[in-house]
């Protein structure tokens, strides 16, 4: 047989310029230019597939005035840059969906903004374009639950010795940080207590209670707090607006309760509605979708709590039951609304009739409000569960009317002190025998 002539090299070249390709390895070549074929189409696919960008990612705050409930961390935050006293190390701690990365990342774009620091930077900058879609060198976002490793904290340690490449400060945030290991934590403990003139960090966290406090001790902590529903609300209102859907101020209600102080999850429901109700969303489809109990509903039943009718408190359960309500949801918001009942008693003296127009004291709202939060563990991992919560809301209401051993004592003891010692009239009228 003949020699086998290598594979014509490049266009223009007569493959005498090139290393010749073995035979044996065309093949693999050709399965490497199909994958890359392949990938370059899917490539395509998932960008003509993902033009939609969910709600909460298109509303994500991008400058100080956007976000939302926080004022008192925007406010230190911009004091710090207006007088220059930016520390070397912030930990941001707070529930989910209340604002810790979306500020950190407001404040890296402060920092390193053109003609930065400052706090009133333009967002459409291209330093802050890039903070924003994470393709900036000197913003280093770090999951802390995927890199809690020693090792990754000894590369961070490298890494902070070079200097910035675009911007002023080479910042790392690090999301999650309590989930870092101990030893972690520990190698990174010199250097977040000195590091260079360049360097900032900002963690971010639910659950401070994870973190060193040698670490803790080393930044300046902000507790952002659960964003209050009229906020939720408010800010609701403004994307249904700009997204052209309508929404009743009873459904943005619902939605806000859903998200229990977090923006981000009241956004998320919000888009998961405008797919299922498309341009006009009310109460009712909040409600089903949810599987939420009505304010008046529940408003009702706590009424029918104060009051002790159990007839009426047998027939609500059976109701949100045959709809499917969720009564561990259901529980909770009772608990809130007689937790608002509470209050009011302690606010009016001692006693109110808010729940229902009832009267009822402090002590008696304390021992309901006991009552249906001793029932909670029952009701969520029981195995009858409507058995439970009527069980649960059957005792609440008897543990309303019970009376307290100590408050029976004082009363007794105030009753035999009000009569006469000898147990007769104090008048001397008594007859002699």
């Amino acid at each position: 047989m003949g020699r086998r002539a290598n594979p014509p090299g490049p266009e223009g070249s007569n493959g005498s310029d090139v290393l010749p390709v073995p035979w044996s390895a065309w093949p693999l070549l050709f399965s490497f230019s199909i994958c890359d074929c392949r990938y370059s189409i899917w490539s395509n696919v998932l960008v003509s597939s993902t033009g939609y960008q969910v709600i909460a990612r298109k509303w994500r705050p991008q400058t100080f005035d956007d976000v939302v409930g926080q004022d008192h961390v925007v406010r230190t935050l911009k004091n710090a840059i207006a007088r220059g006293r930016i520390a070397h190390a912030y930990l941001f701690v707070g529930p989910r969906g209340t604002g810790k990365t979306s500020t950190a990342r407001i404040f890296a774009k402060a920092l390193n903004c053109a003609g930065g620091p400052k706090a009133d930077f333009d967002p459409n900058d291209p330093a802050c374009l890039a903070i924003a879609d994470g393709s900036h060198l000197d913003v280093i976002e770090i999951d802390g639950a995927s890199n809690n490793g020693v090792d990754q904290v000894r590369d961070l340690r490298e890494t902070v010795q070079y200097a910035p490449a675009q911007g002023k400060f080479k910042i790392y945030i690090i999301d999650e940080v309590h989930m870092l290991s101990a030893a972690a934590f520990n190698a990174l403990l010199k250097t977040l207590e000195e590091p260079p003139a360049h360097v900032k960090f900002v963690f971010a966290t639910t659950d401070p209670q994870k973190v060193l406090p040698t670490i803790i001790s080393r930044c300046q902590r902000f507790d952002l707090k659960p964003i209050p529903p009229e906020l939720i609300v408010q800010r609701l209102r403004k994307i249904a607006l700009d997204e052209k859907v309508q929404v009743t101020d009873e459904a943005l209600t619902c939605i806000a309760r859903l998200a229990d102080g977090g923006l981000r999850d009241a956004q998320s429901i919000l888009d998961q509605m405008i797919s299922f109700c498309g341009a006009e969303i009310a109460e009712p489809d909040v409600l089903d979708v949810y599987g939420l109990v009505a304010a008046g509903k529940i408003a009702e039943l706590a009424a029918a709590l104060a009051a002790g009718d159990h007839p009426k408190i047998v027939s609500l359960v059976d109701e949100c039951d045959a709809n499917g309500r969720d009564l561990v949801r259901l529980l909770s918001d009772l608990q809130a609304l007689v937790r608002q009942a509470l209050l009011a008693a302690i606010a009016q003296g001692g006693s109110t009739n808010s729940l229902g127009g009832v009267s009822l004291t402090t002590e008696q709202i304390t021992r309901l409000l006991d009552a249906l939060r001793e029932g909670e563990g029952g009701v969520k991992l029981g195995l009858a569960e409507k058995i439970n919560f009527e069980v649960t809301l059957l005792k609440a209401v008897e543990a309303s009317r019970s009376r307290a051993i100590d408050s029976l004592i004082k009363e007794l003891t105030a009753l035999a002190d009000e009569a006469p010692a000898n147990g007769g009239p104090d008048d001397g009228s008594k007859k002699k025998p």
